[in-house]
């Protein structure tokens, strides 16, 4: 009798061991199929359009910019995208915001993506996807011609004043060493640099290509790139939604063909003086310790 009870306990034990089991398995796949349903889910979505919009600022030389007298958006940048979205048979369809609104535009699923020299970050990639980077830079700042702004070095930056994005890495660099931004909307290069000029601002911290083409586009206004800082080596990537993993998947396949066919090389040396931002420049560039991006 006590060994027909016990048999049947332990039979019943084994049969609840394996419906446990069985759940876990089934909510693991489940968890497993969601997972990559989440992941493809914006490749599908961009898929069914055929188009994918991406978000710009069309004010940021020679990044993402018109020309004088033209209605046509053009840039490293935008050629980059509108290569990768012609190789992945899609269109393409601009969304131009300011540098602040870009990734808020893609939380609030405006864009699926977005292009504007953007700087991988840690802080950034808790909350986004981002490619492989197609452009390589590091920092450097613009200062009047007459006396460098004041500024020797980096550490002479406190109690100065910088023009910029309140939500950039250059504002934050700024902010680091003491100095108070001026923030802006999206006002073209012109804007910034006379008021450099003019004493409202002392500095732009921003990317050396950009910066180094802006004054060459803009030689009557009296600034000049500080010939002695070069600091915070960069890569400059594009944003996705965090889950976007095809999507990302996707973009890099393509990056990698450009970089590999010279795609990359030949647009960027049209944008940045014969200079080519698609690789990591060889240059001593000072590293900024104990700065949180």
């Amino acid at each position: 009798m006590r060994k027909g009870l016990l048999f049947i306990l332990m039979l019943i034990l084994s049969v609840t061991l394996m419906a446990c089991g069985s759940s876990d398995t089934s909510e693991e796949s489940s968890n497993n199929n969601n997972a990559e349903e989440a992941s493809s889910e914006k490749w599908n979505e961009i898929q069914e359009k055929g188009e994918i919009v991406v978000g710009t600022s069309g004010t940021l030389f020679p990044a993402s910019y018109y020309p004088e007298g033209s209605d046509e958006l053009t840039g490293y940048d935008v050629e980059v995208m509108r290569e990768v979205a012609k190789r992945l048979d899609l269109d393409l369809k601009f969304e131009e915001y300011g540098v602040d609104g870009l990734l808020a535009a893609i939380n609030s699923g405006r864009i699926d993506a977005v292009i504007n020299d953007m700087e991988v970050t840690k802080a950034r990639q808790e909350q986004f996807a981002f490619s492989e980077p197609y452009k390589y830079s590091y920092s450097t700042m613009i200062v009047r011609e007459s006396d460098l702004s004041g500024i020797e070095k980096l550490e002479d930056l406190e109690g100065k004043t910088h023009g910029g994005g309140a939500t950039t890495v250059f504002s934050k660099i700024a902010e680091h060493f003491g100095a108070e931004t001026k923030t802006y909307g999206n006002v073209t290069n012109d804007v910034y640099l006379r008021d450099v000029e003019n004493g409202n601002t002392d500095f732009i911290i921003n990317d050396y290509y950009l910066q180094s083409l802006a004054l060459k586009a803009l030689p009557e206004i009296e600034v000049q790139l500080h010939p002695d800082l070069k600091f915070h080596p960069t890569n400059s990537a594009i944003v996705m939604p965090k889950a976007a993993d095809t999507l990302t998947d996707k973009i890099d396949a393509t990056l990698q063909e450009m970089r590999e066919d010279g795609t990359l090389t030949k647009i960027s040396k049209e944008f940045f003086g014969g200079k080519d931002a698609s690789k990591k420049p060889e240059e001593d560039i000072r590293e900024l310790e104990g700065l949180e991006l």
